[in-house]
C-alpha cells in the first residue's frame, strides 16, 4: 500500500507544477511539521538567515495546504507578501476551511488585500484570529473589514495596529461593534487619528456603553488628549465587559488620569490598564493611587512607566499597592526613581507583596545606597487566550540603572 504523501512532498510537487523555485525555509518547516495533531505553521520571516516569502510562495503554500485538516494556524508575518499573495491565503478561508488563525503582520498588504479578506470572511465561520498589523490597508481597507463584522459572528481577535486607519474607519468599527457579539480583542494602535475635536472617541465611547463582549481595546499612539480621555471615560463608566485597556504613548496628563481614576473607583471589571509613555506626573499618580485604594476598584495590573512621576507620586502609588490586595502588577520604570522610592519598592519586593516578576524594577545596593534596575515585565501576560491558546509571557532582565 502506498504511503501517504507528506506535506513537504506536496509542497515540492506544487512548486514544480507552478514553476516556482523551492524556498528552503518553507521546505524545512514543512519537513519538521508533526501532523499527528493540529499545528500552526511558523513561516515568519522575522528570523535571521531565512528566505522571506513572496507572492509566488504564497500561491504554492496555499495550494498545498488546501484540504489539509491538521494545519489550523498559519504565521506568515514579516515577509514580502503583497495583495496578490494575501488573496491566495484568503482562498484558504473558503468553504470547509479549518484555519483558526492567520498572522500577516508586517507584509505589504494594502487596500485590495484587506478587501479580499473581508469578502471571504463574511461567509467564514472558522477563523478566530486575524493579525494585519503593520500593513498599510488604509481607511478603505479598514472600512471593509469593519463592515465584514456585520456578517461574521466568529472572529474573536482583530489586530490592526499601524495600518494607517483613519477617523472614518474607526468610527465605522465603533458603530459596528455596538451590535457585534463575537469580537473579544481589537487593536487600533498607531492609527492616523489626529483631530482637534477627537470626535472619533465619542463613537468609541458610545460603543463601549453598548458592547458587552469586547475584552481588550488597544488605543496606543492614537494622539489621545485629556479631553478625549474624558469622553472615553463616559463609555467606560457604563461598560461591564472590558478587561484590558491599552492607552500607551498618548498625550494624557494629570487631568486625563483624573478622568480615568473616576471610572476605576466604580468599575470592578477592568483588570489591566497600560498608561506607559504618557505624562500624568505626580498629580495623575495621586489620582490613580486614590482610585486603587477605593473599594470599587478591581484593577490587577497597572503600568505608569515613563510618565514624569516624581517622588510624591511614586510613594503614593507604593502606599496604594500596600492597601490594595487586588493589584498584583505595577510598572514604574522611566520615572524619577530617587532613593526614597527605591527603598520603598525594595521593601515591597522583599516582603513578597510585589513579587519580582510582577514589576519592571529590581533593587540593588551600591556603596550603601539603594538603586533600581530595569526588568522587562510585559502586561501581555494578562491578555486573554483566544481559542484556548496560552497567553504570551515575556520577562527578562536588562542591565540599566535609575539615574540621579
Amino acid at each position: 500500500m502506498a504511503s501517504k504523501v507528506s506535506l513537504s512532498e506536496l509542497y515540492a510537487s506544487s512548486c514544480s507544477e507552478h514553476h516556482v523555485q523551492i524556498n528552503p525555509h518553507i521546505l524545512e518547516v514543512l519537513e519538521n511539521a508533526l501532523l499527528n495533531k493540529n499545528v500552526t505553521l511558523d513561516l515568519s520571516g522575522s528570523r535571521k538567515r531565512v528566505q522571506r516569502l513572496d507572492d509566488k510562495d504564497a500561491l504554492v503554500v496555499s495550494k498545498c495546504l488546501r484540504n489539509n485538516r491538521r494545519v489550523t494556524g498559519l504565521d506568515v508575518s514579516y515577509n514580502n507578501i503583497t495583495d496578490e499573495g494575501v488573496k491566495h491565503f484568503a482562498d484558504l478561508l473558503q468553504d470547509d476551511s479549518t484555519l483558526n488563525s492567520l498572522d500577516l503582520r508586517f507584509n505589504d498588504c494594502q487596500t485590495d488585500g484587506a478587501k479580499a479578506l473581508a469578502k471571504i470572511l463574511q461567509g467564514n465561520s472558522t477563523l478566530f484570529s486575524l493579525t494585519l498589523s503593520g500593513n498599510k490597508i488604509g481607511d478603505s481597507g479598514g472600512i471593509q473589514l469593519a463592515m465584514m463584522l456585520q456578517a461574521n459572528d466568529s472572529l474573536m481577535e482583530l489586530e490592526l495596529a499601524a495600518c494607517d486607519l483613519g477617523i472614518e474607519s474607526i468610527i465605522t468599527f465603533a458603530n459596528v461593534l455596538k451590535s457585534n457579539r463575537s469580537l473579544r480583542r481589537v487593536d487600533f494602535s498607531q492609527s492616523l487619528l489626529t483631530s482637534h475635536q477627537e470626535e472619533w472617541l465619542l463613537h468609541v465611547s458610545d460603543m463601549l456603553a453598548m458592547n458587552s463582549s469586547l475584552l481588550e481595546l488597544h488605543l496606543g499612539m492614537a494622539g489621545m488628549t485629556d479631553t478625549g480621555m474624558e469622553r472615553l471615560a463616559e463609555g467606560l463608566a457604563a461598560n461591564r465587559a472590558l478587561r484590558y485597556l491599552d492607552l500607551r504613548c498618548n498625550r494624557l496628563s494629570c487631568d486625563g488620569a483624573s478622568h480615568l481614576a473616576g471610572v476605576l473607583k466604580e468599575n470592578a471589571t477592568l483588570d489591566v490598564i497600560d498608561l506607559s509613555f504618557n505624562r500624568i506626573q505626580n498629580g495623575g499618580a495621586v489620582h490613580m493611587s486614590e482610585a486603587l485604594a477605593s473599594p470599587g476598584c478591581g484593577l490587577r495590573a497597572l503600568s505608569v512607566s515613563s510618565n514624569s512621576i516624581g517622588t510624591d507620586g511614586l510613594l503614593s502609588l507604593a502606599q496604594a499597592v500596600k492597601a490594595n490586595r487586588t493589584l498584583t502588577d505595577i510598572n514604574i520604570w522611566g520615572n524619577d526613581l530617587d532613593e526614597p522610592v527605591c527603598q520603598v519598592f525594595r521593601q515591597l519586593i522583599r516582603s513578597g507583596r510585589l513579587p519580582p516578576d510582577k514589576t519592571d524594577v529590581t533593587p540593588f545596593e551600591t556603596d550603601g545606597r539603594v538603586f533600581l534596575a530595569e526588568l522587562s515585565n510585559s502586561l501581555n501576560k494578562y491578555r486573554r487566550p483566544i481559542n484556548g491558546a496560552p497567553p504570551h509571557i515575556a520577562t527578562h532582565k536588562r542591565v540599566n540603572r535609575a539615574s540621579f
